[in-house]
């Protein structure tokens, strides 16, 4: 049976990071189905020129390890996830991180524990009764 999980953005970006990063290999673990919203896509094209200093991997190499990770990752619209779930998320968030509504949105949508490395994050939405996380 695969394992569903949604992935924060925070963990894209460290898995492109660092090469010797325990969250790539996790990513490239094919018993495990990850989701995302679609727009952590254009997160990472923002962040591209800042990641690249940090690597210092070529562009070619960088986006070879980019490919690599979104291969494993089905990103969905938040447009497929219901009001309700999107409600509940707001509730969660609301004085957290509205940012993070996306995210949390799609882990109750889906049922499947949310993948973040933000502790604020945790900290806030467990506070708020949210509980479904996946941890390393």
């Amino acid at each position: 049976m695969t394992k569903s999980i949604v992935v924060d953005t925070n963990l894209i970006f460290s898995a492109l990071l660092s090469s010797s990063s325990s969250i790539r290999e996790i990513l490239f673990d094919k018993s495990i189905h990850f989701y995302a919203p679609n727009f952590i896509i254009s997160e990472v094209f923002k962040h591209q020129r800042k990641m690249l200093k940090y690597t210092k991997l070529a562009d070619e190499e960088f986006f070879d390890y980019f490919n690599l990770i979104v291969e494993n990752i089905d990103f969905v619209s938040i447009d497929h996830v219901s009001s309700e779930s999107r409600q509940k998320a707001y509730e969660l968030c609301f004085d957290v991180d509205l940012k993070d509504i996306p995210f949390v949105s799609l882990s109750i949508e889906l049922n499947a524990p949310l993948w973040t490395g933000d502790n604020k994050l945790k900290k806030g939405l467990v506070r708020n009764g949210f509980e479904d996380f996946f941890e390393l």
